[in-house]
């Protein structure tokens, strides 16, 4: 699979950051790795109304591209720590 710049979802939690596996995020840009291992992604997450809660960089294997099966949903940070 081949992801491009573009929206993903995450699979794996980032509870430092009040994120969980499946909550969507926009791939910004790809970052290889310092010293050889697995690159990386820099990722913007956005509330419902647009506005920017998080910019992380996590693996390229923490994210996967959206499927047409896939439906949206909308939980709260308070629900996602």
């Amino acid at each position: 699979m081949t992801l491009e710049l573009y929206e993903v979802a995450l699979t794996l939690d980032l509870s430092e950051h009040q994120l969980r596996v499946g909550d969507i995020a926009m791939l910004v840009d790809f970052v290889p790795h310092p010293t050889g291992g697995e690159d990386g992604c820099v990722l913007e997450v956005f509330n419902a109304v647009g506005e920017s809660i998080a910019v992380v960089t996590v693996p390229v294997s923490a994210v996967e591209a959206l499927r047409a099966n896939e439906i949206l949903s909308v939980p709260s940070l308070a629900q996602a720590s």
